[in-house]
């Protein structure tokens, strides 16, 4: 069956196949929350085979986890203006090239800057993934199962994160190019949402703003399957009228407008702020550095990079209860939920670290070397914990625990660099030496904190900040009100990433977990007074959420004004 549209031939698919189409759009669309899971998962496993590849100090670790945080934090802005000029679907094909072309340059790096030159490259992809794809799935959504489609990405960011803990435990025993693989294979589903998203429709409601009504109606059509979708298009056309003549009557800038507008710009503080507290209670430490902190743990590498998958799995999994919750019990109720398990896990994790330090084992050996100058020979370390604190420094010891606290080989950090555990890497040496760890009982409790942290993170503060924050916006300012939110949420995710391991030195492993967990407790407040429940709500509706008396008595007004001027104008135009 056809339709004729302007001189045009759309084919229509009968009603029954089209049911799924909006699921495969959301599909392609959300592949690029799968490229944003693999690489932030990816670096966790990879950075422990990349740290004594390139020898790598905290400074460069961190700057290298970073990079792609703070790329993709700048190419959010710029999205959303992209998006406005575009569409929605060129930037997201933009952002999958641009990820593909990263992943490349990451997998053949030969030196460290080369690295970090592709982690930008791939932030800038991710960047443009991030802001887009949520406003794009919103935008084609039905509104009864937007929150749903919408939380997919978060689902499909989990996807990515379990597939990039298989892959780096496949990959964990290559010790000098098994990095290589990890990184360059997040190029793949890159590649094949590139070629995905050619033959999918463009948003309708940014075909409308751009007049192309045909055009729209048909994408409409495409993606309902069915002709009956005047009234929604209607409401659409409706909707974009408003935002012109609304940009008519004050052309400057979105993001001015957005300020000085009451209930757009508390929209916009509450959408900020979810996405703030989203990384302030530190998710982005137990993705990043998850092998990282279960090797401060007590386990090795390679357990280390395996065990990564137990919490990623959990992740990938509760991931469905936000999927059947979102648009029944609604976002909202979600957000606090997530928040009190959230606290809860850091608290386990925080313990964890605690009863660790309390019962790190002694030093009772003070080996010297007149050769080498070492800060780690020195009373001043009385346990492995005062000594791993000293990141030129490894605790040494045996079955009897006769501890000793020496420099590490920075060309090795499986040896110290004199003494006992100078050769502690060779098959049947009785010594072991532990580098930025300790020996304890209690590496359990960091798995089953991460374990609850991501059962409790996954189906609220996952998704519900990008779900909330896709629907807030009038049209107007929807894809600036986003890109902004989105930046903070990269600029925090930056600056918890950036800091962890120096906050770890700073205020010990257990404080910094305590830390978050405060920070989640305020966000637990803010959610409780500020943020309104969106569920079941058109996209057309929501703005009236934001909205007091005030500003309902102020458009009234306004309203009034506009109609006298407007009968003023058509009695000029007739003479009288």
């Amino acid at each position: 069956m056809a339709e004729e549209i302007d001189g045009s031939t759309t084919l229509l698919i009968p009603k029954k196949k089209h049911a799924a189409y909006v699921y495969i759009l959301t599909f392609f669309a959300v592949l690029g929350g799968f490229l944003f899971g693999y690489d932030t998962g990816i670096i966790s496993g990879s950075m422990l085979l990349i740290r004594p590849y390139f020898n790598l100090d905290t400074f460069w670790t961190q700057l290298i986890v970073s990079s792609t945080v703070g790329s993709a934090a700048v190419t959010a802005l710029i999205a959303g203006f992209m998006s406005d000029c575009l569409g929605r679907k060129i930037v997201i094909i933009l952002g999958s090239f641009v990820f593909a072309v990263g992943a490349v340059v990451m997998g053949v790096a030969d030196s460290q800057v080369i690295l970090l030159v592709g982690r930008i490259i791939v932030g800038i992809g991710v960047g443009f993934a991030s802001m887009t794809v949520p406003v794009y799935v919103a935008e084609a959504a039905p509104p009864d199962i937007r929150g749903r489609l919408v939380t997919l990405n978060q689902l499909f960011i989990t996807i990515g994160l379990l597939a990039a803990s298989l892959v780096a435990g496949g990959f964990s025993s290559w010790e000098d190019t098994g990095w290589r693989y990890m990184l360059g294979l997040g190029g793949v589903p890159a590649i094949f949402q590139f070629l995905g998203m050619l033959y999918l429709p463009e948003s309708p409601r940014w075909l409308i703003d751009q007049e192309l009504e045909a055009t729209a109606r048909a994408s409409l059509v495409q993606i309902r399957g069915t002709e009956d979708v005047d009234k929604e298009l209607l409401d659409i056309k409706e909707t974009v009228a408003n935002a012109k003549k609304a940009s008519l009557d004050d052309n400057r800038l979105v993001i001015f407008r957005i300020w000085t507008t009451p209930h757009v710009r508390r929209a916009q503080i509450v959408g900020a702020f979810l996405q703030i507290f989203q990384q302030a209670c530190g998710i982005n430490t137990i993705i990043y550095y998850s092998a990282s902190i279960l090797k401060m743990g007590g386990f090795s590498v390679q357990q280390s990079i395996w065990l990564v998958a137990i919490p990623y799995s959990i992740n990938f999994l509760a991931t469905f209860i936000g999927l059947g919750l979102v648009d029944r019990v609604g976002r909202r109720i979600l957000l606090l939920a997530s928040f009190i398990g959230v606290f809860i896990s850091l608290g386990i994790m925080a313990t964890g670290f605690q009863l660790a330090a309390i019962n790190s084992p002694p030093v009772h050996l003070y080996e010297n070397d007149t050769d080498i100058n070492t800060s780690c020979n020195t009373t001043d370390y009385r346990s492995c914990n005062d000594c791993t604190t000293n990141l030129d420094c490894g605790y040494c010891y045996s079955s009897t625990m006769d501890g000793s606290c020496l420099p590490v080989n920075s060309d090795n950090e499986a040896v110290s660099m004199l003494g006992r555990c100078n050769n502690s890497d060779i098959s049947g040496s009785k010594y072991i030496f532990t580098y930025d760890f300790c020996p304890n009982d209690y590496g359990w409790m960091l798995v089953v904190g991460m374990g609850l942290f991501v059962t409790s993170f996954a189906p609220g503060l996952g998704p519900m900040p990008w779900t909330v924050n896709s629907e807030i916006y009038p049209l107007w300012a929807r894809s600036t009100g986003f890109s902004v939110s989105t930046a903070v949420n990269w600029s925090f995710n930056l600056l918890v990433s950036f800091t962890f391991l120096s906050l770890m030195q700073l205020i010990t492993k257990y404080g910094t977990f305590w830390l978050y967990g405060g920070l989640c407790v305020i966000g637990f407040i803010f959610t409780l007074i500020f943020v309104p429940e969106t569920k079941n709500k058109t996209l057309e509706e929501m703005e009236d959420l934001f909205k007091t008396d005030d500003d309902r008595k102020l458009e009234k007004s306004k309203l009034g004004e506009n109609k006298i001027n407007d009968k003023k104008e058509k009695g000029n135009e007739t003479g009288f």
